[in-house]
């Protein structure tokens, strides 16, 4: 990416509602060119997609929890995979190192629906050896703006 790109995605990460003509000034090109780059972007996979960020409370998920699960590896290791995908509750899976194989993001309205899943989501899914769970009593930071890399020459 070169400097207009990155300061294209920055300028969209803030504000994805911008305008082309907003992000023409920020990127220094006419509205066609900034919108031919937003494609190019777009088709690149730099940008995934576009989405509003919404308020968990304000939707009816609230709780925040992160679940570290020990899944024994191979056939079982794939399927939790596939199940963990089909969850809406699961914001994220994350694969990783240490003692346990998965780490997991997710979002519920209470502790009674958290018990509930994770008896019968997590916990019942073939292959689970154990289960940790954290809850978050308090958000101090939380984003999904990205750190872009200074840019680089094409």
């Amino acid at each position: 990416m070169d400097e207009i790109d990155r300061n294209l995605v920055v300028a969209l990460q803030l504000d994805g509602s911008a305008g082309l003509a907003e992000l023409a000034k920020v990127a220094g090109l006419s509205v066609s060119a900034t919108a031919e780059r937003v494609k190019r972007l777009e088709e690149r996979g730099v940008i995934r997609g576009w989405r509003a960020d919404l308020d968990p409370a304000a939707v009816g998920c609230p709780l925040l929890a992160y679940v570290l699960a020990a899944v024994s590896p191979g056939r079982d290791d794939a399927a939790f995979r596939k199940a963990m995908r089909r969850q809406e509750a699961v914001l994220e899976c994350h694969a990783v190192t240490g003692a346990w194989t998965y780490l997991l993001k997710i979002r519920l309205p209470d502790l009674a629906a958290l018990d509930g899943f994770l008896n019968e989501e997590i916990r019942a899914q073939a292959g689970v050896q154990r289960v940790e769970t954290l809850l978050a009593i308090a958000t101090v930071k939380e984003t999904s703006i990205l750190p872009v890399a200074p840019a680089t020459e094409e």
